[in-house]
């Protein structure tokens, strides 16, 4: 890092009617990365998809989260827990994408742990000094399950605004009239990796300002001119009406909620799209996104289906092209920062605030 990024006016909270961006250089710099996988991505939840994945004893599935190898595992005692997937002997995956087994096996060298995570074999270790195999179990994390979504988190005590998690859904169940995202059924995963900042993705999620510019499909279906953004402790809300129902977005009103610092739940009639984002460098992200359905067996639905993936990766397309330009701009020299509509802004105003508060309390 050529020179400190942070300074005291930079990290000052400021209200919407007076702030700017954050410093072009918080997109860019490696060293800020360094700092947010410590000051955010190790203090939040992070969502690895649906809890219905770990139905039967011995069920397990692997995800990564930001820098993190993560094994889900339901043991025989019908808990469900979360490990680093990482082999306490040399750092080996410990298991592969997902399945069911009675015991895991480290891929690299054989090392045998029980479903709780006990290391049960170390296989010719020989005769080594001072080796208690109950020092060497798997590394947990914490494990929640909300709403039929499983969420970890590295440390234990991780809360959401200074909410713990239920409360947060709670509060959002108040808006939408459900919330049991364990009653519809996973249908596909899709995976899309972009040149931008990671929070350049979240920035752009977080405002219709850019609908009318850059989707105007989805500008024809949404009702614009009453699109509202509301914010709360930890997380925010975008909606608005459907004016024009089609294929993929049925009548109703359409719910985009943000969970910070990297979470998006997308809420439509019969239809749940998640979305992380995770860093994967500085100038880089990968954002997954999940669909759910109630029905993902009978034709009417598996062509609504085709419609609305269809229609996801058209508008996927689209933001993927314009927040790789607004990488390039960030990383250009001649941008440092710029002032936010405050009709059309507050949840990229939001979030910002919540990333300097986070910044706070490590620099």
């Amino acid at each position: 890092m050529s020179k400190q990024p942070f300074s005291r006016a930079s990290l000052a909270a400021v209200p919407l009617e007076k702030a700017w961006t954050i410093p072009a250089a918080w997109y860019t710099d490696p060293a800020v990365l360094e700092l947010e996988h410590e000051a955010v991505f190790s203090q939040s939840w992070q969502l690895v998809g649906s809890a219905r994945s770990l139905a039967r004893p011995g069920d397990y599935r692997v995800e990564d989260i930001a820098r993190a190898p993560v094994l889900l595992v339901r043991g025989k005692d019908d808990k469900r827990r979360a490990f680093y997937n990482v082999c306490r002997h040399r750092a080996g995956p410990v298991a592969a994408g997902q399945g069911n087994c009675k015991l895991l096996r480290c891929r690299y060298h054989g090392w045998v742990y029980q479903l709780d995570g006990r290391l049960h074999t170390a296989p010719e270790i020989g005769e080594i000094d001072d080796f208690d195999p109950a020092d060497h179990g798997l590394v947990a994390l914490e494990f929640k399950e909300v709403a039929g979504l499983a969420f970890v988190a590295r440390k234990a005590g991780a809360q959401i605004g200074g909410l713990p998690i239920d409360d947060v859904f709670a509060e959002m169940a108040t808006r939408v009239d459900t919330l049991d995202f364990g009653k519809l059924n996973f249908f596909r995963r899709c995976s899309y990796d972009m040149r931008c900042n990671w929070k350049v993705y979240v920035d752009n999620y977080l405002e219709g300002y850019h609908l009318p510019h850059v989707h105007p499909e989805l500008t024809n279906i949404l009702d614009y001119g009453d699109y509202k953004t509301e914010t709360y402790n930890g997380y925010s809300l975008q909606f608005s009406e459907i004016e024009t129902p089609t294929d993929a977005y049925g009548a109703g009103r359409a719910f985009y909620y943000f969970i910070f610092p990297n979470i998006m739940l997308n809420i439509l009639p019969d239809r749940l799209q998640t979305n992380v984002v995770l860093p994967l460098a500085a100038d880089r992200c990968r954002v997954i996104f999940d669909y759910y359905y109630p029905d993902i067996e009978s034709a009417q639905a598996q062509t609504r289906i085709e419609e609305d993936i269809r229609f996801g990766d058209l508008v996927q397309e689209q933001d993927i092209a314009i927040c790789e330009q607004v990488q390039q701009g960030l990383a250009s020299g001649v941008y440092e920062r710029g002032r936010l509509s405050v009709r059309r802004e507050a949840g990229v105003h939001h979030f910002q605030e919540l990333l300097k508060a986070a910044y706070r309390c490590h620099v």
